[in-house]
């Protein structure tokens, strides 16, 4: 299963209401990025048969069947910082991260 932090959830909200037509926030994971795999975040219009949802609050994370599995136990959360502020996914599975955080292998 997904966690949505608090913060994270929040943000969601605040993002969704500016779009039109939004069921939630799609997580999936594509192949690519300098470890194998590559983390890729959207707002979603529709949702597919085979789609994974986890629900928190009036958010919905939405995963497609082959990212679900790469993300079972991760964790959605929004950081604002110095270096600048976005979504970020803590991902127990992954055996190894780039620098930016946006690629690992598993």
């Amino acid at each position: 299963m997904v966690t949505i932090t608090a913060i994270a959830e929040q943000k969601i909200k605040e993002l969704m209401v500016e779009e039109k037509d939004i069921v939630g926030l799609r997580v999936y994971v594509k192949g690519g990025g300098c470890h194998g795999y590559q983390y890729g975040m959207a707002f979603e219009s529709k949702m597919a048969d085979d789609d994974t949802v986890i629900e928190k609050g009036d958010v919905k994370v939405i995963m497609d069947s082959q990212s679900a599995p790469l993300l079972q136990g991760a964790e959605v959360d929004y950081v604002d910082s110095l270096q600048g502020s976005g979504f970020s996914i803590k991902n127990p599975q992954a055996k190894t991260t780039c620098g930016c955080g946006s690629s690992f292998s598993a």
